[in-house]
């Protein structure tokens, strides 16, 4: 029987908002245990956000220099994958190896602890480590962050076929000729766009009616239309009923066509990592899909656990779990709020041309009840779009609710979609007045200029 030793917290998971908390604690003066059974710093910088974001970032490079014809000159472009594949090794992941950030851990105070983390009774925790198990027992509480892992949908065959994850895609080091990508959301179409610039022939399938279906129907089209412009086959509204590898991949859709390819990238979702987390043994449902919590990240009805991230299902971003991160060091430290607030959660699709939205759609407006009105501007039609001419897709969106006279939701479109929802992101939070977002100077020429038109034109 391992030994209990005595701590103030113990946080299990270590992505970037629990590493956060145990730093944080720990600087505070608090006595922190920190558990994770994988990379110190979670998904976003291993396999996630960081990455993406570098292959992103290149295939973004080759087409707009593929674009300089119309707009000054001539390039021949060449590409080449292995500089890719050596910046994400060298410069985000260090080979996948995570010394550096347990370091950074260690050096705030708090103790690192590789295992798997499971709670075992009110205010204890069990570890499973590769030398036993360990046992805590927590003064102050538990936090857990045990985020999510990629959701493989129970497909006949595709379990017995070398497809690839986020997780594998990013580590690759040699392109396939062909690729099909199993999910048209924000993982999917981003990682489509990027491997068909690098001359990938793609496709993508996604069941639902459209791609990108969390956001408004005019953003889907508008990234729909240069997925395909791209030569990108985007096949919506059809599901695969069957995957076999022989060689290569033969993927059978619902409508009783096949696609072959090379490679298979699942990206059909997240599922989250709470059915072994010991909540039973507090009173908690093992099969429930996410947390509930409170405004200052405790979790319903259990005393002494508090709950960030993609557990909490509040949105699966580093910067959800890093805002809810902030408010659970605040409350585990006795300070006072604010506490957290969610109807101005922002995110952002680095599609080309970006997608960034915050708060509801058109849809989820009308489903609440209010009294909407809705104004759009087409962005190659703004001073800035038109300057900037080919690679100008886009549109901004805004949702109002009448009677408040306020904006409750917003959609960038187009080139920095995601720095352009910046002030509407703050316009919604803030619950700025349309007549004060009305009476605003809007620089001329920009892209975010475009906003003050879909404002004049709310109906």
């Amino acid at each position: 029987m391992a030994a209990t030793q005595e701590v103030d917290v113990v946080v299990i998971g270590l992505g970037p908002g629990g590493e956060h908390v145990a730093a944080s604690l720990a600087k505070a003066g608090l006595s922190v245990v920190g558990v994770d059974r994988r990379l110190v710093g979670g998904e976003c910088p291993y396999f996630g956000c960081i990455p993406s974001k570098m292959m992103i970032r290149a295939a973004d490079a080759i087409a707009e220099a593929r674009r300089l014809s119309a707009l000054g000159g001539s390039a021949e472009v060449t590409t080449d994958w292995t500089i890719v594949a050596d910046r994400i090794r060298d410069e985000a992941t260090d080979d996948w190896d995570d010394r550096v950030a347990v370091e950074r851990l260690e050096a705030s105070g708090a103790r690192f602890v590789r295992g798997h983390g499971r709670l075992a009774g009110p205010g204890r925790v069990s570890v499973s480590t590769d030398d036993g198990e360990q046992e805590f027992v927590v003064r102050r509480g538990v936090v857990l962050n045990t985020g999510t892992e990629p959701a493989v949908p129970p497909i006949d065959g595709l379990a017995d076929t070398p497809y690839w994850t986020n997780r594998d895609v990013v580590q690759i080091r040699q392109l396939p000729t062909s690729l099909v990508v199993l999910g048209g959301g924000a993982i999917g179409c981003e990682l489509a766009q990027a491997f068909s610039r690098f001359g990938v022939e793609v496709t993508v399938v996604e069941a639902g009616p459209r791609i990108l279906g969390p956001e408004e129907p005019e953003a889907s089209a508008v990234v729909a239309t240069a997925l395909e412009d791209e030569g990108i086959a985007v096949r919506t509204g059809v599901g695969v009923t069957s995957v076999a590898h022989d060689g290569a991949f033969s993927i059978g859709l619902a409508d009783g066509t096949s696609i072959g390819s090379q490679a298979l990238l699942v990206a059909a979702g997240r599922r989250t990592n709470v059915a072994d987390v010991g909540l039973d043994t507090v009173g908690g449902d093992p099969s429930a899909r996410s947390l509930d919590v409170d405004e200052r990240m405790r979790v319903t009805g259990l005393d002494g656990v508090w709950a960030i991230g993609d557990i909490t299902a509040k949105g699966a971003f580093t910067h959800m779990s890093m805002y809810q991160a902030n408010i659970a060091i605040r409350d585990l430290t006795d300070e006072d709020g604010p506490w957290a607030e969610y109807h101005a959660v922002s995110r952002a699709t680095f599609t080309d041309p970006e997608v960034g939205s915050v708060g509801m759609t058109e849809k989820q407006a009308r489903d609440a009840g209010l009294r909407v009105g809705v104004g759009t501007a087409p962005l190659p039609e703004s001073s800035r779009g038109w300057l900037h001419k080919v690679g100008n897709d886009g549109i901004i969106k805004v949702v109002a609710d009448l009677d408040r006279g306020v904006l409750v939701g917003a959609t960038a479109v187009g080139p920095a979609g995601g720095e352009i929802i910046g002030m509407l992101v703050t316009a919604v939070h803030a619950k700025v007045s349309l007549d004060t977002l009305r009476g605003m100077h809007f620089a001329y020429p920009t892209f975010h200029r475009a906003i003050e038109t879909a404002l004049d034109s709310i109906s």
